[in-house]
């Protein structure tokens, strides 16, 4: 369907848009691209050899034979207007992925609220040990120098997102379901539907398709219950693949006894932290069975795997305090967090929270504050409004007031970067713990403490 067209792609450098556009490389299609502004993605692009505008081309459609538009595109985007207009092949980045899995042999689809891009990148490094797959991820993963990997038509890896129910487009060979959690509310409203989305997600797969699911969640085994083939997963409830006896290292890293079916396998060592990402990697090491890779290739993968860019990730030091990065923006995603906080051996914590959307802000109020009230050192800065204006009459001041009715009183708000940074350094100790948290841009606090250190 794809070999040697010309494809046009509105908002090509989004993430999952820009992964596309490299994929389609190995089609011999001609690529143009439109982005609002430059970024590190457009960059990679152009570096690629790829055409990519900044101001609206409509030359770029006229000799298109297919357009692709990302959902952030508004139905007024004068490029995608004109190509309506003259009734050309347009698809929604989601209903062209699925056409494009489609072209794959094997389809691996990550779904969850949580954990997608980290078990993404868990069964990426197993299969990258003797297999060539072909990669798309919602993150930088640093075994394949960013969000996507080129490989063969034998397998596609992919993060499957059920936000707008885009995972409905898709075409599985093998589903992962991780959890199902209160998150995109502005669209999906309640958990209810939420779940009714992740069953319809069930009934894609074909009669020989493999669904692999968390024994431990309750959401997820409610939404799987009328479905009855499927491969289970756990540590407290019992399930076909089983971690046991699990020890924790003082960064936090597990080790654990892998029982499948009841009979022990071996110990698995995990060089990324907290209890979550046993469950991950329970997931990821069920999928690779579903395709016979062995157990060696299996272990030396997960042993291998030093996580994705922004999930607890090690950033540098100040003061002799250790600074990590982490994208949660949902409160079970902070209490993950938590759980890799505390299993990392340090002497007080600091967390600095930009809470991501007024919307999700208010949905998420009182969880956000019973949560972080159970961190040493709390700094609350402005909310990450993305596309939302505050329509919802939510602020910062809010979070901080009912974390400190939470029983914390080691709370502030800081309103910018400089003071927040200015206040580590008057602060933080040595074998302290700092953590920059959230979906926004307050990664770059991270990455300013370090690099200060630098100028010294």
């Amino acid at each position: 369907m794809f070999n040697n067209k010309n494809i046009h792609m509105i908002g090509i450098g989004g993430i999952s848009m820009s992964s596309i556009a490299m994929i389609l490389k190995s089609f011999d299609c001609n690529i143009t691209g439109y982005d609002l502004n430059k970024s590190d993605n457009t960059d990679k692009l152009l570096k690629n050899g790829f055409e990519i505008n900044f101001d609206f081309n409509y030359k770029n459609i006229d000799k298109a034979d297919i357009i692709v538009y990302t959902a952030a595109i508004k139905d007024d985007n004068p490029e995608l207007v004109y190509a309506r207009k003259l009734n050309k092949e347009v698809y929604e980045r989601s209903t062209f992925l699925g056409l494009l899995m489609r072209e794959y042999k094997n389809v691996i689809c990550i779904s969850g609220t949580h954990g997608k891009s980290t078990t993404t990148g868990m069964i990426s490094s197993i299969f990258l040990n003797k297999l060539n797959p072909t990669i798309s991820i919602g993150a930088n993963l640093p075994i394949i120098n960013g969000n996507y990997h080129v490989g063969s038509k034998e397998f596609f890896i992919a993060e499957a997102c059920e936000y707008v129910d885009s995972f409905l487009d898709f075409f599985p060979t093998c589903e992962i379901i991780l959890n199902i959690d209160n998150d995109h509310l502005d669209y999906f409203k309640n958990i209810d539907n939420i779940i009714n989305s992740f069953k319809r997600f069930t009934t894609l797969l074909p009669e020989n398709g493999f669904l692999i699911i968390n024994a431990d969640d309750e959401n997820t085994l409610f939404a799987c219950r009328d479905v009855k083939k499927k491969i289970t997963f756990g540590i407290e409830n019992s399930a076909n693949y089983m971690a046991k006896n699990i020890t924790y290292n003082e960064k936090g890293y597990s080790t654990y006894d892998l029982y499948i079916n009841n009979s022990f396998v071996d110990k698995i060592i995990l060089n990324v932290p907290g209890k979550h990402n046993i469950l991950n990697s329970l997931a990821s090491i069920a999928s690779a069975y579903c395709y016979n890779i062995s157990f060696e290739d299996i272990k030396n993968g997960l042993y291998n795997y030093k996580g994705v860019q922004r999930r607890f990730e090690y950033v540098g030091q100040i003061n002799g305090a250790s600074i990590y990065d982490d994208y949660a923006h949902h409160p079970r995603e902070i209490l993950s967090t938590l759980n890799s906080c505390q299993k990392t051996k340090h002497n007080k914590n600091y967390i600095i929270f930009q809470s991501h959307t007024y919307s999700r802000t208010k949905d998420h109020l009182n969880d956000f504050a019973k949560i972080l009230s159970k961190f040493d050192n709390i700094i609350i800065t402005k909310i990450y409004a993305a596309r939302e204006n505050n329509d919802v009459n939510i602020h910062e001041e809010d979070l901080v007031n009912l974390i400190k009715q939470y029983g914390n009183q080691n709370v502030i708000y800081l309103d910018t970067f400089d003071k927040i940074e200015n206040y580590i350094k008057e602060n933080v100790n040595e074998n302290d713990l700092i953590l920059t948290v959230g979906a926004g841009d307050i990664y770059k606090v991270a990455y300013n403490l370090k690099d200060s250190t630098l100028l010294k």
